[in-house]
């Protein structure tokens, strides 16, 4: 399935289906002026990475596989543990350390929505370490038109 990012004008696609069919570690699938919508694979054994976005509600939805959520307070107290599968959802409030393990034999394949937007639109980053380069270069920015918070704490990753 193909998806095109058409920034702030409205869209509709079978997010399951692309989901599903996502192999990229990340994929932009849509990005509006207040939120984002992403579609992740994240191979067996790996994870999304131990991360905070003290300005980002995340919501998370997975499609399938297995995999165990950890969050808390601090990178060190990550007191919030769940085993999670295919249709579970993960709420992550702005501040909360987190992170997604795939714990499963298969792909953890999953979608996450930014409120605010945090990724430059229609990005597609084949693996992590993809992802990581973008953010390192600048090439990950969010667009012109998101809407971003005022000079805040910048994301912190472990």
């Amino acid at each position: 399935m193909d998806i095109t990012d058409n920034g702030p004008e409205p869209n509709a696609f079978d997010i399951e289906t692309a989901t599903r069919q996502n192999a990229n570690y990340r994929t932009v699938a849509w990005t509006g002026k207040y939120l984002q919508v992403t579609l992740m694979s994240i191979p067996v054994g790996e994870s999304i990475g131990l991360e905070s976005h003290p300005e980002t509600d995340q919501f998370l939805r997975l499609d399938a596989g297995r995999g165990r959520v950890k969050m808390g307070p601090s990178k060190d107290d990550l007191s919030f543990q769940e085993d999670v599968g295919d249709g579970w959802s993960i709420q992550v409030p702005a501040g909360t350390w987190h992170d997604v393990e795939n714990t499963g034999d298969v792909p953890l394949r999953l979608y996450t929505v930014y409120a605010p937007v945090h990724h430059a639109a229609g990005a597609v980053q084949p693996t992590a370490d993809d992802a990581e380069k973008a953010e390192e270069t600048g090439k990950d920015e969010p667009p012109s038109w998101a809407v971003e918070p005022e000079e805040g704490e910048p994301d912190q990753h472990a």
